[in-house]
């Protein structure tokens, strides 16, 4: 996945100007994205605020920890299995 140019508090900072009334149109010009793309960012920031958006990122990470782990774990309990059937 492309890393944005933009941190989550820039995404944020922009959000807020929507927020006060700026034009989409105008805030894509000014900061060089899609007007699509700020769409996209409304959709997934808002509302939040900075510690939201810093907890979600670290659940999401959390989450992609442990679903490494249970695949390399489900992966071991399939070899154990094969060698228990005589499969090896």
């Amino acid at each position: 996945m492309k890393k944005s140019k933009f941190s989550d508090s820039q995404i944020l900072s922009i959000l807020k100007q929507h927020e006060a009334g700026i034009p989409v149109t105008e805030l894509a010009r000014e900061h060089g994205v899609s007007s699509a793309l700020i769409y996209q960012w409304r959709s997934k920031y808002g509302g939040m605020d900075a510690s939201l958006v810093k907890e979600m990122k670290e659940l999401r990470a959390e989450n992609a920890r442990l679903k490494k782990m249970y695949a390399e774990e489900r992966l071991k309990a399939e070899i154990r299995q094969e060698a228990l059937e005589g499969k090896y």
